[in-house]
């Protein structure tokens, strides 16, 4: 009975003790409201959005640039533009057996290409085998989309190419051993002409590890010393002065 009547006697300091503990327990809720309402993220897949800020104005920094950043800027650009954009490998077309090197595409639609390769010749009736060095331009006027597909299509794609065998059997200008206007060509130099087709697949980019496209083409191609052949001598037939190469193109940028 004294128990119960001490409670009942001091019940009210256990209202105000009960009142200052809510007090407290709502203030530290609300100082730690704003901390839980700060910022709000949502994520999609790999993309991150964030709440627009309070104002849409942008601080754009009034420093311009120097004249040695904008040198600097122009020297990066220019031996960025060296890095070679493509690969090739190249089955025959008078530049060697086999031929294998690296280009460059550019333009507006990409429609030109400068290739460097060198090519295999293997000794045949020769005592050795040898090596070839051959500048190609390449223009490819079209490239048409097959449907939906990651596959295009090149009705056309020609150009010129200049090779060269090395070697010292080979000459630019005829030796003092022969007549002047004896041969009236160079054996070491050849000028050509050439058309042909391309299937190129495009691929996906979940796909690409070292390329982002890979072309399959085929060249029908002539040279000067060819062409000469065929308008001097009647009997030949198009096998003898026309070559048929085909290749293969990485597409690394």
């Amino acid at each position: 009975m004294s128990m119960k009547w001490s409670i009942i006697k001091y019940r009210n300091y256990f209202a105000i003790a009960l009142c200052l503990i809510a007090i407290c327990h709502t203030g530290t809720a609300t100082a730690f409201t704003p901390a839980l309402q700060d910022t709000t993220v949502i994520t999609i897949h790999d993309t991150l959005y964030l709440p627009s800020p309070e104002t849409e104005s942008i601080a754009v920094s009034p420093v311009k640039p120097s004249r040695y950043d904008r040198r600097v800027h122009r020297y990066r650009r220019h031996w960025e533009a060296l890095i070679p954009t493509h690969t090739k490998l190249q089955f025959a077309g008078n530049m060697g057996l086999l031929s294998i090197g690296t280009g460059w595409d550019y333009g507006r639609r990409n429609q030109w290409e400068t290739d460097l390769l060198f090519g295999f010749l293997p000794k045949y009736d020769s005592d050795k085998a040898k090596l070839t060095f051959t500048i190609k331009q390449n223009y490819i006027p079209w490239s048409l989309q097959i449907r939906q597909s990651d596959f295009s299509f090149e009705p056309l794609s020609c150009g010129l190419y200049l090779n060269t065998v090395f070697g010292d059997e080979f000459w630019v200008h005829e030796p003092d051993r022969y007549p002047q206007g004896y041969y009236g060509f160079s054996s070491k130099v050849r000028f050509h002409i050439f058309a042909g087709q391309r299937l190129t697949y495009n691929i996906p980019s979940r796909f690409r590890v070292t390329a982002r496209a890979i072309t399959l083409f085929y060249e029908l191609s002539t040279s000067d010393l060819y062409v000469v052949s065929a308008f001097t001598n009647r009997y030949l037939k198009p096998k003898d002065y026309l070559s048929l190469s085909f290749g293969i193109k990485l597409q690394l940028l």
